[in-house]
């Protein structure tokens, strides 16, 4: 056998970092071991996880990997030792570890969770697959009449979770919901640009959800949120939605992260200052087109991982890499019943918006960003070639 390739991660990236390194392994006819560590036997679409039916949001990762060939570990990652090419992980409570040759590390972003009193006791979220569902159980679980949700965080995430909730909260029997969305900055979804805010304001005026800009929370009860200032806003469920931080174990490799706790890569995504080490999805950062910076989400950590599946391949064999370079970028944004929000360009240009852009965005959400699901092996193995994809669709 010529070596192991170790994924960690079964999100986007981690997910595709292994599928295009079975792809790269069969067209290279090398004997490669690949294996997939992760701490849950799911592939979690985690952008639906505001939407109110969870149920085909996930996908049994044994069901795509064991087709091409890949192994899958569970278990919760450490510690990565850099210097003797091993990682430590707990699997059934047992201290466990694994040795590779060449490394992805693809364990994604998390929730910015910040020393607010009460946050971690009573806020809720849709960051993951389950704390989705609790934000969901406990919405069916409310009496029915009148209810208020406050959501935090005026970013995307936040913007899809707050104008999916009233119609999350009339499905549930309340008769009377009141979604209340706050942000630190002035006005509402303004990282979205000049030409997408007042669609953002009118989607949210028409779904019936109040705007609060320029106020921060000091603390989560039982009963709502207290703002800084000390006015309350008495509320059912707080929703935490502001911000996302890579996964802490990006600190396991001696070198400087950028604000968001990424790992710096080159355009072959491997770890700048590292030979057989490389980055993929939220973890990882550089300049995607040559000069803006990869973003936290699905339409770059799928390309990335596909690109890194590749190169670690490619890399072990001696074989030439290939660079990365995305020259689009879009923003489909979910505006609940309302539609959607279609922009285009880093300086987000109006592309489309209402029913035309939702079409859009359901496309994307539950099928673009799918793997396939018919287990069929070479189906799987093409979808996994290192290409970028074009733009989503535009309906006229």
């Amino acid at each position: 056998m010529t070596g192991r390739i170790l994924v960690l991660g079964g999100g986007f990236a981690g997910l595709w970092s292994a599928l295009a390194a079975a792809r790269a392994r069969d067209m290279l006819g090398a004997d490669i071991e690949i294996t997939l560590l992760s701490d849950t036997p799911w592939h979690s679409i985690r952008v639906r996880n505001y939407e109110a039916d969870l149920s085909d949001t996930r996908v049994a990762l044994d069901s795509v990997l064991a087709p091409v060939g890949v192994q899958r570990l569970e278990g919760t990652v450490t510690g990565i030792d850099v210097a003797h090419r091993r990682v430590t992980f707990e699997a059934a409570g047992m201290p466990q570890g694994i040795d590779y040759d060449r490394l992805i590390f693809a364990l994604g972003s998390r929730l910015a969770r910040p020393p607010i009193a009460g946050l971690a006791e009573y806020g809720f979220d849709v960051d993951t697959y389950e704390a989705a569902m609790r934000l969901n159980d406990h919405i069916a679980k409310l009496p029915t009449g009148a209810s208020t949700v406050l959501v935090v965080g005026g970013g995307l995430t936040g913007i899809e979770a707050a104008a999916e909730m009233p119609a999350k909260l009339r499905a549930a029997g309340i008769t009377a919901p009141r979604v209340i969305l706050a942000d630190h900055a002035p006005r509402i979804g303004s990282d979205m640009g000049d030409e997408a805010v007042p669609v953002i304001e009118e989607a949210l005026k028409a779904l019936g959800v109040e705007r609060r800009g320029g106020v921060s929370v000091a603390a989560v009860d039982a009963r709502g949120a207290t703002l800084q200032g000390g006015e309350r806003i008495e509320a059912e469920a707080v929703v935490w939605c502001a911000g996302m931080r890579a996964h802490p174990l990006t600190a396991a490799f001696p070198v400087e992260r950028d604000r968001l706790g990424r790992l710096p890569v080159d355009a072959t995504l491997k770890i700048r200052g590292f030979d057989t080490e490389f980055a993929a999805g939220d973890a990882a950062t550089f300049p995607i087109d040559g000069i803006h910076g990869c973003v936290m989400s699905c339409q770059h950590g799928r390309p990335m991982g596909r690109f890194a599946g590749h190169n670690a391949v490619c890399d072990l064999l001696g074989q030439p890499m290939l660079p990365l370079s995305i020259a689009w970028y879009t923003t489909i944004l979910d505006l609940g019943s309302w539609g959607a929000l279609y922009t285009e360009g880093w300086e987000r240009k109006l592309v489309s918006r209402g029913a035309k852009a939702k079409r859009t965005k359901e496309l994307i959400n539950r099928e673009r960003i799918y793997p396939p699901r018919s287990g069929d092996r070479q189906a799987i193995l093409d979808a996994a070639a290192p290409t970028v994809q074009t733009p989503p669709v535009k309906f006229g």
